[in-house]
């Protein structure tokens, strides 16, 4: 999993150093929700939300993120 946290942390920074929540599917997948915060062009603080299903052999199947 730590490879996985990884690869979420160099694309997201927002969500860097956050430990997911994680949720077991029904089908056997997993399912991570990072939460943290970023810094708009204009200053704003705003969410983000990270979502990476993970397959039952530890490889990502989809990465999905709010605005």
């Amino acid at each position: 999993m730590n490879e996985i946290y990884q690869q979420v942390y160099q694309k997201f920074p927002e969500v860097s150093g956050k430990t997911p929540v994680k949720h077991i599917q029904p089908n056997g997948q997993t399912l991570l929700v990072f939460k943290g915060q970023g810094i708009g062009p204009n200053g704003t603080r705003f969410a983000r939300i990270v979502r990476v299903l993970v397959n039952e052999k530890g490889k990502i199947v989809k990465m999905t993120t709010s605005r």
